[in-house]
This record gives C-alpha cells, sequence and structure tokens, in this order.
C-alpha cells in the first residue's frame, strides 16, 4: 500500500529536532525506519510530518562512560554487534542484537528506534528491563531520564511525551561475576519471537555454597502488553544450586504475565515457552553445560 501524505523535516541539531516536534503534535520520528515504515505502508499510522534524526551526531554512537555503556539512539544495531564496549561489558544486549531479523534489517534498524517504538515482541525492550535501563529524552523543556521500569507502557506505547525525543540509554555494568544469555523461539529467522528471555546471573563463589545462584535478573519478550521482568523467578533461584532446583525455579517464569493470543500462539503455549525457555538461559548464563 502506498502511505497517506505527510511533510518530511531533516533538522540540523537535536534541539531543531525538538522545535519540529514541540511544532506539530502528530509528527512522528524517522530513525532507521525498520518499525515506522511498514506501520505507514499498512496506514496504521498517520503523521502529518515525519523528522529525520538519522544525521544527528547527538545520538549516534555507542560510548562508555564509566559505570555505564551509553548506547545513542541512532546506533543501529550492528554497530551495537561490533562493539567492544557493549561486548565487553554489556554482552546481553549484543546477544539479543544478533538475533534481530537479518544483517539487512540490523545495519539499517536502530537501537532508539526500537525501543521507542515499544513493541512487547522486540528483543531489546526485554533486555534493557533485564538490566535496569535508564532512558535519556530530550524536549525544548530539557532533559529528563526514565528508568526502563517505567518506560514500557502499553501496545506500542512508550512513557515519552508529546515533542520528546530518545536521546539514548544507560545501561549499567554489572561487573565481573556475571553470566549472560538471551533465548528465543522463533518460526523463522526474520520473524518477531513468539517468546524470547534475556537471563543475567551471578553465581556463588564455588568455595561458597557450592557455586549456587547469589542473583538473576530475567526479562520477558512477548508476555504482556510490555516487556516482563520476571521478578517471582529472580526470588525463586536465589541461592539455588545448578540441578533439579533451578528447573523447579523457572516454573515461575509465566506468574503475573498476560500473554497474547494471535496466529502463531495461544497464551497456554507462550506460558510453556516462557518456562522451558527461562530454564535453558539461565542454565547457559550460568555456565552450566
Amino acid at each position: 500500500m502506498i502511505p497517506a501524505q505527510f511533510d518530511y523535516v531533516r533538522p540540523a541539531s537535536l534541539a531543531e529536532a525538538c522545535r519540529a516536534l514541540a511544532s506539530d503534535e502528530d509528527a512522528k520520528v524517522l530513525a532507521g525506519g525498520q518499525s515506522l515504515l511498514p506501520l505507514l505502508r499498512l496506514r496504521l499510522a498517520y503523521p502529518s510530518a515525519l523528522v529525520d534524526v538519522a544525521r544527528l551526531p547527538e545520538l549516534a554512537g555507542v560510548h562508555d562512560r564509566g559505570d555505564h555503556v551509553f548506547v545513542g539512539a541512532m546506533a543501529t544495531h550492528d554497530e551495537v554487534l561490533r562493539s567492544g564496549v557493549v561486548n565487553a561489558d554489556c554482552p546481553l544486549l549484543s546477544l539479543a542484537v544478533a538475533t534481530v531479523a537479518d544483517p539487512a534489517v540490523r545495519h539499517r534498524g536502530t537501537v532508539g528506534g526500537s525501543l521507542a517504538h515499544a513493541d512487547p515482541a522486540g528483543d531489546l525492550p526485554a533486555v534493557v528491563l533485564a538490566l535496569d535501563g535508564v532512558f535519556v529524552a530530550r524536549s525544548e523543556e530539557g532533559e529528563r531520564e526514565i528508568p526502563a521500569a517505567e518506560f514500557f507502557v502499553d501496545y506500542w506505547e512508550s512513557a515519552l511525551r508529546p515533542g520528546e525525543i530518545l536521546v539514548g540509554v544507560k545501561i549499567p555494568k554489572l561487573g565481573p561475576g556475571w553470566g549472560f544469555h538471551y533465548e528465543k523461539f522463533h518460526r523463522t529467522a526474520q520473524s518477531w519471537a513468539i517468546v524470547g528471555v534475556a537471563a543475567a546471573v551471578r553465581r556463588f563463589r564455588p568455595a561458597r555454597s557450592n557455586g549456587a545462584i547469589q542473583e538473576a535478573r530475567i526479562g520477558l519478550t512477548n508476555m504482556g502488553a510490555t516487556p516482563v521482568r520476571a521478578r517471582a523467578v529472580e526470588a525463586a533461584l536465589r541461592g539455588v544450586e545448578l540441578g533439579e532446583q533451578v528447573r523447579q525455579a523457572c516454573e515461575e517464569a509465566d506468574d503475573g504475565t498476560t500473554p497474547p493470543a494471535d496466529l502463531h500462539a495461544q497464551p497456554d503455549y507462550r506460558r510453556h515457552l516462557a518456562r522451558v525457555l527461562t530454564h535453558r538461559a539461565v542454565l547457559a548464563a550460568a555456565g552450566s553445560p
């Protein structure tokens, strides 16, 4: 289909982009376009104008900021995948990015666009939620930070206010002793996740508790209207040794979730997948064969 008519604006600075959005409440930000353009073609979105932020230097790059990694909103999936900083300090993000669609999409799609799109079936929201990321937004009124736990509001709805642009996301460095894994079940390599699990696990040293799990962070993809932090599993895994107890703890993975029903899976099947995939992800992150 052909999109509805819209104006096109290419600002030269972030301040100019904020002014353009503030002057038109029906304008949309255009980043990599991998999520927005299909909506335009299907006429599921009717923006009066597109504000193209692709070339704004304020939104570019991946930066080491000491205690956290700052991923600019216009950093592409491929850029994140190849980033030495991300792979060293936030490997869960690169593990998830590697599963996004295909190389063509990863070269065009942006981290900021994917997160601001707020699709619960997207891979990155659950990762940022599990890692306690913080979103940085800018408008004419100034800059504000939004914790990941407050950023995702509903299907395709984020906490970004009218006139705000996502500048990037701060991802804390968890430090040594953590293991990471992203487990995803999907029909084809290019399709959305039916269910995905982002897991970060830290174990006690072998001299203490036989290497039992000290702490776990679990984020679920496509198990509700927003990405889900699996708090019940996190609590159940605390102090558990690898083995049957881990599997039993992961039976809590679907607790409090409201998985959707669609052509690909019914809620009960998604609940089953959440339990199975969480078990796999936790074992992999903990270093168990």
